[in-house]
């Protein structure tokens, strides 16, 4: 399926562009795996910002292996308000950045629904203008300056997601670390670690309750494009991706989504988080609350791709919203 877009963040406002999506088996008599799937996209928007990437998943025959990957460029005019949770309006500063990033996760089976990983990820900030003497000097920022990052690490998951898109029934744990080191050409030294647990709940016929809770922790000299980076189109909607960034994020949030008519769909949604420099600094002061809805489209029904439009609130010391148009669920 190749077609034109038009898609709408916080972070980009509205962005013209096209889309393709391919959904395939490796083996076409290999029903009992889930249908593999790749996106490609390119997209320009209305604030000079350039975003090309590849991203998919591929399930080899009986999920022996799964493959997870993304390649991206980006060319992106962006803000910053200076680290931590308490970031005041005031601070806002214009940057922009060009990177190119690659992510790569093998996954071998080790039993039914139970995978071991490895992990490998590169990114070069191939560019920072920001302003001198501005936030990004006054906290001497790690990361202002071109650098580039490579890591390897492990992972290992439980997945029994019965839909790669859009599941109605199923779980999924994944923790992985992945470690940045000269060693692998990285100019800086730093270990992330990340847990991401969902559950997908069916309630009445169709709908379904859907809920997510992450943490992404780093320990070490982390540049700045590694930070955790709160908000965005698929976690705490409502908040400007980056709008709170810092060494460590822990959210939660829950969805639940139900048929209307036709191809149309209706959600709601609501989440809650916060970031730290230290693990003790995640905790219940100046927390963040995200709520809204939206309405889906299914454009494949068989493999349950949606176009989703959703619109949030995000609540915290400062309140903020946005639309948000994109292509398949949040998580």
């Amino acid at each position: 399926m190749v077609l034109p877009i038009i898609a709408r963040s916080i972070e980009t406002d509205w962005s013209l562009g096209v889309a393709a999506s391919f959904t395939f088996h490796l083996t076409p008599t290999d029903t009992g795996s889930r249908t593999s799937n790749a996106q490609l996209l390119a997209l320009y928007s209305l604030r000079k910002q350039f975003i090309a990437a590849v991203n998919g998943t591929t399930y080899f025959p009986g999920e022996r292996y799964i493959l997870n990957y993304q390649l991206s460029y980006s060319s992106f005019p962006d803000k910053f308000w200076g680290l931590g949770k308490y970031a005041p309006d005031e601070n806002e500063e214009p940057y922009s950045f060009r990177q190119g990033y690659v992510y790569l996760h093998l996954q071998r089976q080790l039993q039914n629904r139970v995978f071991a990983g490895l992990v490998y990820e590169y990114q070069r900030l191939l560019d920072v203008d920001y302003q001198a003497g501005g936030l990004f000097d006054q906290q001497n920022l790690l990361g202002r300056d071109r650098y580039h990052v490579a890591g390897a690490g492990l992972s290992l998951t439980f997945d029994s997601r019965n839909n790669a898109f859009a599941p109605d029934r199923g779980g999924f744990l994944q923790v992985f670390f992945n470690h940045f080191s000269p060693i692998f050409g990285s100019t800086f030294r730093y270990t992330n670690y990340v847990v991401d647990f969902r559950r997908f709940m069916p309630v009445y016929q169709k709908h379904v309750l859907a809920i997510q809770a992450y943490g992404f922790f780093n320990a070490g000299d982390v540049p700045l494009r590694s930070l955790a980076s709160f908000g965005g189109a698929n976690s705490m909607r409502g908040f400007y991706d980056g709008r709170y960034r810092s060494n460590n994020q822990v959210v939660a949030q829950a969805e639940y989504r139900l048929p209307l008519f036709w191809r149309i769909g209706a959600v709601g949604f609501a989440g809650v988080g916060n970031v730290g420099s230290q693990l003790r600094e995640v905790n219940f002061q100046a927390l963040k609350y995200s709520l809204g809805g939206g309405i889906r489209v299914a454009l494949n029904r068989k493999e349950k791709l949606n176009l989703r439009v959703d619109y949030g609130f995000g609540i915290g010391q400062h309140t903020s919203n946005g639309l948000y148009f994109q292509l398949g669920e949040a998580f």
